[in-house]
């Protein structure tokens, strides 16, 4: 009864503000059980991240070592990776409730859109920290090579840890952004023409980016997130580009039938 009486699910700003409390206490929720699940991955995940530079060091004939700075230093990165992995495994989850709560704002074939951008951008995401994790013994490798034989790389084990998993989401994140081109699409505010007329602009900034996210000055390691990322541009034209064409026949009909 009250769906019908209120088909629009219109709130006044107490409603709001109540709802959104209780989006963010459930997402609170999740991201610290995930943050108690980080906590017993920590070992696993800091062997997996510490297994590039044992196999780079032992290539190039040198020493590594991963240290600590003070007496919490081990405390202190285990909590922070801890609640990194938190949010990382419970994304789909809070990115839910943040649709949740502005879902109302939005028409009903926006939220459709919507729905879709997220669903679609958790497989993206996930194909692009892989990229990343399966590319990153090479950046690390090329990193280490510039050392002399023989010597030793003395490095904090936070910097280095909260490097190599902000890559991975970075790398992750660069992946979802042209999802965005379509959703945009989808939504009415920009066309396919618009896409394809940036495309210019966009190659160049994928190249900054690529830079910016790969560590090393090695051009291939550049181009294995370049490649992929403009692909994805173009590909996000061309689902602008069918969807434009389905907007203007349903146009056209409407017109015809007028």
């Amino acid at each position: 009864m009250v769906r019908r009486k209120n088909p629009e699910r219109k709130m006044s700003l107490g409603g709001h503000l109540k709802e959104l409390r209780n989006r963010l206490f459930w997402s609170f929720l999740f991201i610290t059980g995930g943050t108690v699940g980080g906590w017993y991955l920590f070992d696993t995940v800091y062997a997996l991240l510490k297994a590039p530079i044992d196999v780079a060091a032992a290539k190039h004939g040198m020493h590594t070592s991963l240290n600590f700075s003070d007496v919490m230093g081990a405390f202190d990165l285990h909590l922070q990776v801890s609640v990194f992995l938190g949010i990382l495994m419970t994304s789909p989850i809070w990115l839910y409730n943040i649709w949740a709560f502005i879902t109302p704002a939005i028409g009903k074939r926006a939220r459709r859109y919507t729905i879709a951008f997220i669903f679609s951008s958790v497989p993206l995401f996930a194909a692009g920290v892989w990229l990343a994790w399966v590319s990153y013994p090479n950046f690390i490798n090329t990193l280490l090579a510039l050392s002399p034989a023989g010597s030793t790389n003395i490095m904090n084990a936070a910097d280095y840890m909260l490097f190599a998993l902000r890559l991975l989401v970075l790398f992750g994140v660069a992946f979802v952004s042209p999802v965005a081109l379509v959703l945009l699409n989808l939504a009415g505010l920009i066309t396919a023409k618009n896409i394809f007329a940036s495309w210019r602009l966009a190659v160049v900034l994928i190249a900054v980016i690529s830079a910016v996210a790969t560590p090393t000055a090695d051009p291939m390691s550049m181009f294995v997130l370049m490649l992929p990322l403009a692909a994805l541009y173009f590909a996000s034209g061309g689902v602008a580009f069918i969807t434009d064409r389905r907007r203007s026949r349903r146009a056209d009909g409407l017109l015809q039938g007028s």
